[in-house]
C-alpha cells in the first residue's frame, strides 16, 4: 500500500461470493472502448470509495480525482482489485473500511451481471412488459436481495439529497420510530433523506437488540456519482436504469415514505401515483405517506396542489400528509404493512417481490432525455391520469438528469435549457411548482448556484 495527498494505492481482496471472473469479464472490465465496461465501472467504484463525501455533481467527483483508476489482478486463487489513486477518506488505518469494501464488490456483482442479462438496445419496443420486470427480479435475486420467508418490514424512504438541517433530524426522528418497530429500510442510497431514515433506524434497531437489519440502497449508474452511497448501506444494488430503478422500489418494497425533496423526489412519487392510478392496481394495498418536520406544510401544500391540478382527487386520495409526528407516521406504516401481509396471504402472492402489480411499459422503457424527446412529451389534462404521470414523471427525470447526471449536464451545456411545452394551465402549474424547487434550494445543496436547465413555454 502507498498513500500520497489524501490517495491510496492498494490491492483488494474480495468479500461475499464475488472471487472469480471468466477471462472475458475481466476483459470488459478492463476496456476503455464504448463498449467496454471500464469507464462504467471506474466511475462507479469512485463513488463508493467516496461515500463520505458532501456533494452531487458527477463532473465534480471524477474531476477530483482524475488519476483514479481500479483493475482487475486475476490469480489461479482468484480475483483482486488494484485500486490506483483511491481517496484516503475509505481507508482506516491503511485498511479499506469493510462496509466501503462490501459495497465495492457488489459494484463488480452487479455491472458484470447487468451486462450480461439486459438488452443495450432496452428501448426497443419489442421488449415486453413482463420481460422488463423479470430482469428487475433476475437483479434483486442476483444480489440476495430476497428473503423468502420473512413477513413485509421494508420500508422505502424518498426524498430529496438537498434538504436543510432540520429537515434531516426529522427523517432520522422517522427512522428510528421504524426501526423500533422492527421495520427495515430502503431508500436510494445517497445523503439528505436517503441516510437520515437509515441513521434513525440503525438506533431504533439496537434499541431491540436487531443485529442483522437491512439498510438497502437501489441506484443506477447515472446517479450514483452524485449521489454517493452512504455509510450506513449494507445491502448496495446497481440497477440498469431509472425506470427499473423504481420498479425495483416499489416490487420490493412494502410500504412508502416521502420527505420533502426536489425534481427526484417529484418524479417518484408521480411514478408511484401513475401505477396506483392503474385500474388493475385499485385493490393492491402501498401505504403512501408524505411526512415532513414543522415549517415543511407549505412544501406539502404545494406538491399537493399540483397532483389535485393534474392528476385529480383520485391521486390524492391515494397517500396522507402527516406534519410532525414520526410516532404517527411509524404507526400507520405498521398497520399498512399488516395489511400488506393479509393481502399477500390471502392471493398467494410473494412476501419478498410484488408480481400482483401492475406497470405499464410506458413506466418501464427507459426514457432519454435528449431536447428534442422532452420538447415532444404530451402535457395535456385530456390524457388518463396515469399517462399523464407517465409523462410528468418524465419531465421530472430529465429536470434531474439536466441537474446532476454527467450525460444530462453535458447535452445541457451543448444545447442550453430543455423547452417545455404543454396545455397553458398544466404547464403553469408545473412552473410553480419547479420555482418553488428552486427558491427552496432542492435542485442543488445548499451554497450551490443553480442554472435552471429548463424553460416553460406555454402554447
Amino acid at each position: 500500500m502507498s498513500q500520497t495527498n489524501n490517495v491510496v494505492s492498494t490491492t483488494v481482496n474480495p468479500v461475499g461470493t464475488m472471487r472469480v471472473l471468466s477471462s472475458r469479464e475481466v476483459h470488459s472490465l478492463q476496456d476503455n472502448s464504448k463498449a467496454g465496461l471500464h469507464r462504467l465501472f471506474r466511475q462507479c467504484a469512485l463513488a463508493v470509495l467516496s461515500d463520505e463525501m458532501e456533494g452531487d455533481s458527477a463532473e465534480e467527483l471524477l474531476q477530483s480525482y482524475t488519476d483514479f483508476d481500479i483493475r482487475i489482478i486475476q490469480e489461479h486463487r482468484g480475483l483482486k482489485l488494484e485500486l490506483i489513486n483511491a481517496p484516503a477518506s475509505a481507508f482506516v488505518d491503511n485498511k479499506l473500511i469493510r462496509g466501503v469494501r462490501e459495497n465495492l464488490f457488489s459494484v463488480l456483482r452487479d455491472i458484470l451481471y447487468v451486462s450480461s442479462l439486459v438488452p443495450h438496445k432496452e428501448n426497443d419496443e419489442a421488449v415486453s412488459s413482463s420481460d422488463i420486470t423479470h430482469q428487475v427480479f433476475e437483479v434483486l435475486r442476483h444480489a440476495n436481495a430476497f428473503i423468502t420467508k420473512q413477513t413485509p418490514d421494508i420500508v422505502v424512504c424518498w426524498g430529496g439529497h438537498s434538504i436543510g438541517r432540520d429537515e434531516y433530524k426529522y427523517t432520522k426522528l422517522v427512522g428510528y420510530q421504524l426501526g423500533l418497530r422492527r421495520m427495515n429500510i430502503c431508500t436510494g442510497c445517497g445523503p439528505g433523506a436517503m441516510k437520515g431514515p437509515m441513521k434513525g433506524a440503525y438506533i431504533g434497531h439496537a434499541k431491540q437488540r436487531i443485529s442483522r437489519g437491512r439498510f438497502i440502497g437501489l441506484t443506477e449508474p447515472g446517479i450514483i456519482a452524485a449521489e454517493s452511497p452512504n455509510p450506513i448501506v449494507n445491502e448496495l444494488i446497481i440497477m440498469p436504469d431509472i425506470e427499473k430503478r423504481l420498479e425495483a422500489f416499489v416490487r420490493l418494497g412494502h410500504g412508502i415514505i416521502v420527505f420533502p425533496g426536489g425534481p427526484g423526489t417529484c418524479e417518484e412519487i408521480l411514478y408511484l401515483l401513475g401505477i396506483l392510478l392503474h385500474p388493475d392496481n385499485q385493490d393492491i394495498p402501498l401505504t403512501l405517506i408524505l411526512t415532513g418536520p414543522a415549517g415543511s406544510e407549505a412544501y406539502f401544500e404545494q406538491i399537493d396542489e399540483f397532483i389535485g391540478n393534474t392528476l385529480g382527487v383520485a391521486a390524492q386520495n391515494k397517500y396522507e400528509i402527516i406534519v410532525d409526528d414520526p410516532s404517527k407516521v411509524a404507526t400507520l406504516m405498521a398497520k399498512g404493512l399488516e395489511k400488506v401481509t393479509r393481502f399477500r396471504r390471502s392471493q398467494n402472492d410473494a412476501y419478498y417481490f410484488n408480481w400482483l402489480l401492475k406497470v405499464d411499459q410506458e413506466f418501464q422503457h427507459p426514457f432519454d432525455p435528449t431536447h428534442e424527446n422532452m420538447a415532444a412529451l404530451d402535457l395535456h389534462s385530456n390524457l388518463p391520469p396515469h399517462q399523464l404521470a407517465a409523462n410528468l414523471r418524465r419531465v421530472m427525470s430529465g429536470i434531474v438528469a439536466g441537474n446532476i447526471k454527467e450525460d444530462g449536464v453535458n447535452l445541457i451545456r451543448q444545447k442550453g435549457p430543455y423547452q417545455l411545452s404543454g396545455e397553458p394551465e398544466l404547464m403553469k402549474q408545473m412552473d410553480k411548482l419547479l420555482q418553488s424547487f428552486v427558491d427552496q434550494h432542492r435542485m442543488k445543496l445548499p451554497g450551490s448556484h443553480y442554472e435552471p436547465c429548463y424553460e416553460i413555454i406555454n402554447t
